[in-house]
């Protein structure tokens, strides 16, 4: 198990003693649910070629694709949100091996519809020193295939945790990206994926670092 793998572990063992059971039983449904609408096998695939993107950084700049691909290797970063415990495991994981990134010569992007402060207040709690984007409204998520609706039953639980989406992604869509990882080449082709609909479950670091 990597170390990664071991992190997350030790938080579910924490939030199955914290929270309510009728909490854990929500997000478990909410997650069963997902696995029934074949989310991976409808997104983009390994050999297609990733949409173009300009995106506002945590400071408003617009940072594009092709900017970066002249540089070498992306590796794009799905994540739903700063208050998503999982997701700030991840990032901060990324960012522990981000020096061994560079020396790949490839460049990490991390993505979510959270607005550029939301980023912004997350970059600096987490020492993230990487390009964090906001995909306003998931358009470019969804040009990959990687959105969901919330369920509507789920919703008052996150209520109840203090998570009000559309404080963080200044809309009322409750929409979010699937959490995922792609690498994309200097040709804008995807040469690596990593997508599950469980979000407890997170890329292998080492493994993504071995695809570049």
């Amino acid at each position: 198990m990597n170390t990664l793998a071991k992190q997350i572990e030790h938080l579910n063992q924490e939030l199955s003693s914290q929270l309510p059971q009728e909490i854990l039983e929500a997000f478990g449904n909410s997650i069963e649910d997902l696995k029934t609408k074949k989310i991976n096998e409808n997104s983009v695939q390994i050999g297609d070629q990733m949409p173009e993107f300009s995106l506002p950084n945590a400071l408003g700049k617009i940072i594009s694709s092709e900017d970066i691909l002249r540089n070498g290797k992306i590796i794009l970063a799905f994540y739903r949100g700063s208050w998503c415990p999982y997701c700030n495991l991840e990032l901060k994981f990324l960012q522990d091996h981000l020096s061994r990134i560079k020396d790949k010569g490839a460049t990490l992007i991390a993505v979510s519809p959270q607005s550029p402060d939301q980023s912004l207040s997350m970059m600096g709690k987490n020492k993230l020193e990487f390009e964090v984007l906001t995909d306003i409204d998931n358009n470019f998520a969804e040009k990959l295939g990687i959105t969901f609706q919330l369920q509507d039953f789920v919703i008052p639980y996150y209520k109840s945790l203090g998570i009000n989406l559309s404080d963080f992604n200044k809309n009322n869509d409750n929409v979010l990206p699937v959490p995922a990882v792609f690498v994309v080449d200097e040709n804008r082709v995807v040469t690596y994926k990593f997508l599950d609909v469980n979000y407890m479950n997170r890329v292998d670091v080492e493994e993504l670092i071995n695809s570049l």
